[in-house]
């Protein structure tokens, strides 16, 4: 496969996949923030936004402005808008490696924006996911996809899971962020409705079956870096890319919730520091002829 093909396939997986979370978490904040008359919005904005990554503000942060920022602004691959345009000017220069039915899911996508907002990015994404898996073989262009698509789901839910943390376990609640996440209903028949600290941070980075937590994913990621690299050679494994991965699922698998609870600040930091260095990884394994594309620096045209 050529590196241009297999880079493409991979920031489609990422950006759809940012693109999904983003939306999720804007819904959730601006719910909260609408039937909670005790919610600091400014506070809650912040927050939100430097997790995200986006430079501090002076004046007075409304939800307005999160939507703005994280919703709308197409200049940047950080926003919903951002994410889905960049996945669509990926899918437009690769026609031979994805289904039709992916390409025009990702034009309407972009085009239903306009109306119900959140909800029509969360619906149309799951098509695409569903479409992924319907109608791509399981060639080196899935795994490529599959592989950005679940290193964009580690970063989305660490950063997700610090917003929590730099409250001070506040703003937002556990029942919010796994809300964010689409795990309410699942995190509820698994531990029948017992929420606290230690089940709800177990399940976001340590549930095995959960397929949005970040030990989910990061074994999904490993898997597609493992079929890519056939032959491990003697020791250790093929490649930096899954030297990371590998490591930072054992540092979560061998920790206890309690201690983890402890240690949330660092293996939070941890995991966001790993994710930037996977996309160098996988760049300069596969990708020779192009940089790594960082969460910020991006512009659409």
């Amino acid at each position: 496969m050529l590196s241009r093909v297999a880079e493409s396939l991979y920031w489609i997986g990422r950006y759809v996949e940012r693109a999904e979370g983003t939306a999720r978490i804007i819904d959730v904040h601006l719910q909260r923030v609408r039937v909670d008359p005790w919610t600091d919005e400014d506070r809650a904005c912040r927050s939100l936004l430097a997790v995200m990554g986006m430079p501090g503000r002076d004046d007075p942060v409304t939800s307005a402005d999160v939507v703005a920022v994280l919703g709308l602004d197409e200049r940047s691959t950080a926003s919903v808008a951002g994410a889905l345009a960049a996945a669509r000017e990926n899918a437009r220069g690769i026609p031979e490696a994805l289904s039709a039915e992916m390409r025009e899911c990702l034009t309407v996508t972009r085009h239903d924006l306009a109306d119900a907002f959140f909800r029509s990015v969360r619906e149309r994404c799951a098509v695409m996911a569903g479409l992924t898996e319907a109608t791509m073989s399981r060639d080196e262009g899935w795994r490529f996809l599959v592989l950005g698509r679940s290193v964009e789901r580690v970063d989305m839910t660490a950063r997700l899971l610090r917003t929590h943390e730099k409250m001070g376990g506040i703003v937002p609640s556990w029942l919010t962020l796994l809300r964010s996440c689409g795990a309410w209903e699942t995190f509820q028949r698994t531990y029948r409705g017992s929420l606290d600290d230690r089940h709800a941070a177990e399940f976001l980075l340590l549930d095995r079956l959960f397929p949005r937590s970040v030990f989910a994913a990061l074994g999904a990621a490993e898997a597609c870096l493992s079929d890519l690299e056939p032959d491990p050679g003697r020791s250790g494994v093929a490649t930096d890319a899954q030297r990371l991965l590998g490591r930072a699922r054992t540092n979560l698998e061998f920790r206890g919730a309690d201690e983890l609870i402890d240690d949330l600040a660092p293996v939070l930091a941890d995991l966001e520091r790993t994710c930037s260095q996977v996309d160098e990884a996988v760049s300069r394994r596969y990708f020779p002829r192009t940089a790594a594309v960082t969460w910020m620096s991006e512009v659409v045209a």
